[in-house]
């Protein structure tokens, strides 16, 4: 399996990390996406959960968890024990104060971590999960590795995420587009690469194109709402550029329309230590 990978825009990786975080944890991101930060919402996470065939048993390691929206509908619907982990401490401070009030306090834990690096022993999780986040790292080999490194024998990652077909149009380069989880986009078959690339085995890839549609066009609506209420002063969003938002949600619907992006799930399992066995 082959894809063949854009190469990325030249761009401070220290940065990009930032300033995602610093995005993803603002009044903004939520009235732009609502609880949910990413295509499909509560219905794929859901469809991502049951190919990494979650239950009750289950420790499950939530990459990029954001607020914590997903985590902790994981742990309410399939009963299983969430970590989730976020660049943003403003993030993760949410996330903390959100299983508290849904009780789940002991079933679901959140720290700030860097998905480069995880701080989690060998073989500490039976599934890892990565929504709309993994082709914003700039390092995805690296991430890859310690994705496989904290899964156990025999247990599954799955990523749901933005593919691209080909070079982006000028106007969605730059660091608004790492911020909107575009720049550095890959065809599904580029991220089920670097997942084998990382020891893992990739047994699907599904396309769901038709989340991201939606989600743009959600998108560029609320960007009008929103800027209506800055012009009614009920709403405060200081220096931010409306008409570039509003020119990149267009083109981004307009790349959507031609394939040029889309929206995929790609799994990937950890061979159990009977099938690296055989394979000596």
């Amino acid at each position: 399996m082959t894809g063949e990978a854009p190469a990325p825009a030249e761009i401070d990786t220290a940065r990009v990390k930032q300033c995602c975080a610093l995005t993803y944890e603002s009044d903004l991101a939520k009235l732009l996406l609502g609880d949910c930060f990413h295509p499909g919402g509560r219905t794929l996470t859901e469809r991502l959960a049951q190919l990494l065939d979650l239950g009750p048993a289950s420790r499950v390691l939530d990459v990029a968890a954001g607020r914590g929206t997903s985590a902790i509908h994981l742990a309410e619907r399939f009963g299983c024990e969430v970590v989730g982990v976020d660049y943003s401490r403003q993030n993760v401070d949410a996330a903390s104060r959100l299983a508290d009030r849904a009780g789940l306090a002991g079933q679901v834990r959140f720290h700030v971590a860097d998905a480069e690096r995880l701080p989690f022993d060998d073989a500490s999780f039976d599934a890892v999960l990565c929504e709309c986040a993994f082709c914003t790292f700039p390092d995805k080999a690296a991430t890859a590795r310690e994705f496989a490194r904290v899964l156990a024998p025999g247990g599954c990652a799955g990523l749901s995420d933005l593919t691209r077909t080909g070079p982006l149009p000028a106007s969605l380069e730059g660091l608004l587009s790492w911020i909107a989880c575009v720049a550095d986009s890959l065809p599904a078959a580029a991220y089920a690469d670097i997942l084998m690339a990382a020891g893992l085995v990739v047994p699907q890839i599904e396309e769901h194109d038709d989340a991201l549609r939606d989600l743009v066009e959600q998108i560029r609506g609320r960007l009008i709402i929103a800027e209506v209420m800055v012009g009614l002063k009920k709403l405060c969003l200081p220096g931010f550029d409306f008409a570039s938002a509003k020119a990149f949600a267009r083109e981004a619907r307009a790349a959507v329309g031609r394939k040029e992006l889309g929206y995929a799930i790609v799994t990937a399992r950890k061979p159990d230590r009977s099938s690296a066995a055989a394979g000596r």
